[in-house]
């Protein structure tokens, strides 16, 4: 029963898991990264810091967030 609710919609009004097979793409233990959007003039920038230090983009961010952490917790 693959109809359409509404023609311009691609979603089934109703999906049959009667195959499906759960937790078939579970991995217990994976590290899932979550993505992080930065506004385009502050990666510019940061981006062109790395580059000048000849370090890996994520690299230099995770240096940067560490020092932060730090300062965040020596000012509690």
């Amino acid at each position: 029963m693959n109809q359409l609710s509404d023609p311009d919609d691609e979603m089934p009004a109703e999906i049959d898991f009667s195959q499906g097979q759960r937790g078939q793409f579970f991995k217990p233990g994976t590290k899932l990264n979550l993505p992080v959007y930065l506004d385009a003039p502050i990666q510019a920038r940061l981006a062109a810091l790395a580059e000048a230090r000849g370090v890996e983009f994520s690299t230099f961010i995770n240096e940067l967030l560490k020092k932060d952490l730090e300062l965040i917790d020596g000012v509690r």
